[in-house]
């Protein structure tokens, strides 16, 4: 597995935080191994149909993803390549949803 430097993690938190709610979604579907279609179904579920991601959208993030080795091919089965979050993947994962839970905060405050 690639080992990554403090430097190399500085610039993806820049480049990738904040997250699409897109990303986070599916970034978080790959904390268990799940191939596209999977992913389609995991964020239509977790959202309740609020989110309804395309084809284009997942195979053109998952790209995106797989280059900056922030998930991780493990298989493919029946043309179906199934992929995981990768160490790096999960480090900017947490920074995103830390920083999604002080923005629920203020938000909390503001309904009060």
């Amino acid at each position: 597995m690639k080992k990554i430097i403090v430097a190399d993690m500085d610039k993806l938190v820049k480049r990738f935080i904040p997250m699409s709610e897109t990303m986070f979604y599916i970034l978080s579907s790959l904390t268990e191994e799940r191939h596209g279609y999977g992913i389609m179904l995991h964020v239509q579920e977790l959202t309740h149909g609020r989110v309804v991601l395309g084809a284009g959208t997942i195979y053109q993030t998952l790209s995106k993803l797989e280059q900056d080795d922030l998930i991780i091919p493990t298989n493919e089965i029946d043309r179906k390549k199934n992929y995981i979050i990768s160490d790096i993947g999960r480090k900017l994962l947490t920074c995103e949803a830390e920083r999604i839970c002080e923005l629920s905060l203020v938000a909390k405050e503001l309904l009060k």
